[in-house]
């Protein structure tokens, strides 16, 4: 079992019990919605799919470690002077988009840079209105915080004709360069990898033997996209029932989300031994429900976000409150890494191909904290600008 799932002993053996009496109850589980068909019907001993689970294990020991050195860029081009760079917001509501907001401006501190936040607001015509603003301002470069560039493309390429270098933070699905829509850089976590962590904590904390329910954004393709490489990757293993996925969209997240673990709750009972979503949110919006159906906060159905990591999601997981853990982005060192890739833009340098790997927060090992902040970044990229 998992360390940290220590509290409620009791409680979550005789979950995981009712859980393995369903994997030979096919009846019973096929007129489950989104339930899977992979599951192992005659599963026995002390995991529901020995190989897997052990690989999750290995997986999920290397993922929770804090002390992994830094493993990014150590080489490239010393600081430029006098650059200005406006960072458009999808919304500063969202943590993460903020988060990164914070380290752009951290970084852009040590580097000697001016700075601007433009908040889209969350709503299509407000990151049209921001992004034609920042165009106009004429920077020496542009971050799309968080919102997907196809939906301001006429002031994208406004700014690709200027040669003003667009650096996404979240804005399309994988790390790197992008060439439509032109992007000097995107920077993220590879969705595939926080997508198979999330499951492989799941199998490695149920043993093998998990009832789940997915929560997704279907709205969304890059949420869909990860909720669906979730599913491959539990179905993997044949102890594991994936009892529903919900789809919920995050507009409508506070209002729905606690109707929806309330339903749940009546649906599967015992049988749901952990959860999964696309995003932290959905368990703050859900705790109210696990809480007024006298859910224990440290017991089942355990919870992983697998995105984000806001400061709220680290609260509920310190305090043992209907959260277990979360797939943290590097929110700060991913700002210091835009004002990095910016520098060899204006230096006519590549992009650094680094990508932050995966890391998985629980109570065990936070420590309190409330956000991810990995160690040695400030120093190298100091080291790198000469600063």
């Amino acid at each position: 079992m998992h360390r940290n799932r220590k509290a409620a002993p009791a409680v979550r053996t005789a979950r995981l019990a009712c859980c393995a009496l369903l994997v030979t109850a096919t009846a019973l589980v096929g007129c489950e919605r989104g339930s899977s068909d992979g599951a192992d019907a005659t599963a026995t001993g002390p995991s529901g799919c020995p190989d897997v689970q052990a690989r999750a294990q290995a997986a999920v020991t290397r993922a929770e470690r804090v002390d992994t050195p830094w493993g990014g860029p150590t080489t490239g081009p010393e600081a430029v002077s006098g650059k200005t760079i406006v960072y458009v917001a999808q919304t500063m509501t969202n943590p993460g988009v903020a988060g990164a907001a914070r380290g752009v401006r951290e970084a852009a501190r040590v580097i000697g840079w001016d700075v601007r936040v433009i908040d889209g607001g969350g709503t299509p015509a407000g990151i049209q209105a921001a992004m034609s603003e920042a165009v106009a301002l004429r920077p020496s470069g542009i971050v799309i915080g968080g919102f997907d560039p196809d939906s301001t493309a006429q002031q994208a390429a406004r700014a690709n004709a200027q040669r003003i270098p667009l650096i996404g933070w979240h804005a399309v699905p994988e790390p790197g360069p992008s060439r439509e829509p032109d992007l000097f850089t995107n920077v993220t976590t590879r969705v595939q990898d926080v997508a198979r962590i999330s499951a492989q904590w799941i199998i490695s904390d149920s043993n093998g033997r998990a009832g789940v329910v997915l929560i997704t954004d279907a709205s969304i393709p890059f949420a869909r996209n990860k909720s669906d490489l979730i599913r491959e990757e539990l179905v993997g293993c044949r102890g594991v029932r994936l009892l529903s996925v919900e789809n919920i969209p995050i507009p409508d997240a506070s209002s729905r989300t606690p109707r929806e673990i309330s339903s749940l709750l009546s649906r599967f009972q015992d049988r749901w031994t952990h959860s999964v979503a696309i995003n932290d949110l959905y368990f703050a919006d859900a705790a109210p429900a696990f809480r007024a159906a006298g859910e224990e906060g440290s017991g089942p159905p355990y919870n992983i976000g697998a995105g984000d990591g806001d400061p709220s999601a680290f609260q509920r997981i310190n305090s043992r409150q209907y959260q277990a853990a979360t797939v943290p982005e590097p929110l700060s060192l991913q700002g210091w890494q835009i004002v990095d890739e910016f520098n060899r833009a204006f230096s006519g340098r590549p992009a650094s191909g680094y990508t932050a790997p995966v890391h998985i927060a629980t109570a065990d090992n936070s420590q309190g904290a409330t956000a991810w902040d990995p160690s040695g970044y400030r120093e190298a990229y100091r080291k790198i600008w000469g600063k």
